[in-house]
């Protein structure tokens, strides 16, 4: 069975990301989405194709293009993490002539940092007129440095908005504030609250989850409620994101008890239409083993949204399966396999998941066969499964047969996937151990295809080569090839495989 199951994911193709249409479908009222502009933009989809070419042929045609629609598309773009084209819209209005607004300066600051690097990002903003360098542009720059983690260029910059007094939103100290969780820093966010307030800079909600979460970083839950209090006593009111923020930070503590009030009051929130907060709120009731509360949340989620997406069953069943409900995980399951309308392998990877973890391989093989059949194309994620599975019941063979897999795979669609590097050593041992040189042949080649090829991994072949006696010439040529650094340990090595 576990032959045909990779015989049966060996396929090598990828499909186009419908992101792009996604975005496309909410920009615009019905009128416009009866446009050609619109269809020939929802038709580019996740692709390289320009929308530049797009826009051009568009006008060549006589037809106009307004700013407020290019506007809007660049937005929605950016929402769904089509940075490229977004940048392409923005580079086409300033081409033709559109003045961009500082606020579409600073969205091309923080476009052009993602797509094209910080160092991009800086020359535009170098390049900008004087008066165009104001609290917009200024903090879109610190942003890009936060988000890349640049502590020492995001605090000279810091220090210089403060001293042109454009550093007088809460945006900035945000950001900043950011930057220092990221970089583990926690007790540096409550002191930059306090310079926003002597500078009567009005702390926002933002600030204040931040500083939450600082306190609950340094496993102050008393300084969390007190920065509760003071949001109560200032009459700010709360989202349902700091709701989940709050009971969030009493599971992380194991305060459940007041993790399931925090939930309560989030269920409470008027109007509730974010998918989101339904699927924070099954997560965390999951994280409590609270089944009840997953349930009902689940039935609520329902009656907000007429159709539920694929990306709702699976919290769903990430829920039920972290829960160790299978028995209702997989009814679920077919309720979701009797509606959906694209097969998507991500939830069929968690009941795999579930069945390889209880060792019920033939039940796991049989659903990815029956997702196969159905459209789905297994992803990394189910390849990487099936892999470690096999390598703790010590079935080389068929371990490696999925890492193939997976190395053809990704030199096909250039995606970064590669093994963990304890996954590597599990194979490196075994097949050195075993002086099984033909699957160290097989891994390396492997390895190569996935870019992680390293010293290691022709250590461990060379001494297996020694092992059974075996020389190659060309040893030193392949090794100089693949960029493998030529160290005292693996000349050693290399002097009795392949000797001068």
């Amino acid at each position: 069975m576990a032959r045909t199951a990779t015989r049966a994911i060996s396929f090598l193709s990828s499909t186009p990301s419908r992101g792009l249409s996604t975005a496309m479908a909410t920009v615009t009222a019905s009128k416009d989405k009866e446009s050609s502009l619109y269809r020939r933009l929802s038709a580019l989809g996740g692709s390289e194709a320009s929308v530049v070419d797009t826009l051009n042929e568009w006008v060549k045609e006589g037809k106009s293009v307004k700013r407020v629609e290019i506007i809007g598309y660049v937005n929605q773009l950016r929402k769904y993490k089509k940075y490229k084209h977004a940048l392409q819209l923005l580079k086409w209005m300033e081409k033709r002539g559109r003045d961009l607004t500082h606020g579409d300066q600073a969205i091309r600051l923080d476009l052009l940092s993602k797509v094209e690097g910080i160092a991009s990002a800086e020359k535009y903003f170098d390049s900008l007129k004087e008066s165009a360098k104001n609290k917009l542009t200024y903090g879109a720059l610190l942003n890009c440095y936060c988000k890349e983690k640049m502590v020492d260029k995001a605090m000279s910059l810091f220090e210089k908005m403060k001293k042109l007094s454009v550093a007088s939103t809460s945006l900035a100290y945000n950001n900043l504030m950011a930057l220092n969780m990221r970089m583990s820093y926690p007790k540096k966010v409550a002191p930059l609250v306090e310079e926003m307030k002597k500078n009567q800079i009005v702390p926002d909600i933002v600030t204040y989850n931040l500083l939450m979460n600082s306190y609950a970083y340094l496993h102050n839950i008393k300084g969390v409620e007190r920065v509760v209090e003071e949001m109560n006593t200032n009459g700010i009111r709360f989202d349902w994101a700091t709701h989940a923020n709050l009971a969030t930070i009493y599971v992380k503590a194991g305060l459940f008890d007041k993790a399931k009030s925090a939930l309560e009051e989030l269920e409470k929130v008027a109007n509730l239409h974010d998918r989101e907060a339904f699927h924070v709120l099954i997560c965390l009731y999951a994280r409590m083993s609270n089944l009840e509360g997953v349930n009902r949340v689940w039935q609520s989620l329902k009656s907000a949204f007429p159709k539920v997406t694929n990306a709702s069953y699976l919290v769903m069943l990430k829920a039920l399966c972290t829960m160790g409900y299978r028995d209702t995980a997989n009814e679920c399951f077919k309720e979701w396999e009797s509606v959906c309308s694209t097969y998507d392998i991500r939830l069929a990877n968690i009941l795999i998941d579930s069945y390889l973890s209880q060792f019920m391989i033939k039940e796991a093989e049989l659903l990815c066969e029956s997702a196969v059949q159905k459209g789905a194309k297994p992803n990394f994620r189910t390849l990487e499964m099936f892999m470690n599975y096999h390598l703790m019941k010590q079935q080389m063979d068929l371990a490696l047969d999925y890492l193939k897999t997976a190395a053809s795979k990704a030199k096909v669609e250039r995606n970064k996937w590669q093994p963990s590097q304890e996954t590597v050593s599990v194979f490196l041992k075994y097949f050195e151990s075993k002086n099984d040189v033909g699957g160290a042949e097989e891994l390396c080649d492997s390895l190569k295809k996935l870019r992680c090829l390293n010293s290691e991994a022709y250590s461990s072949l060379l001494r297996t080569y020694i092992a059974i006696g075996k020389t190659d010439p060309e040893m030193r040529k392949r090794m100089s090839a693949d960029g493998i650094e030529m160290n005292s340990d693996i000349n050693k090595l290399l002097e009795k495989v392949c000797p001068k």
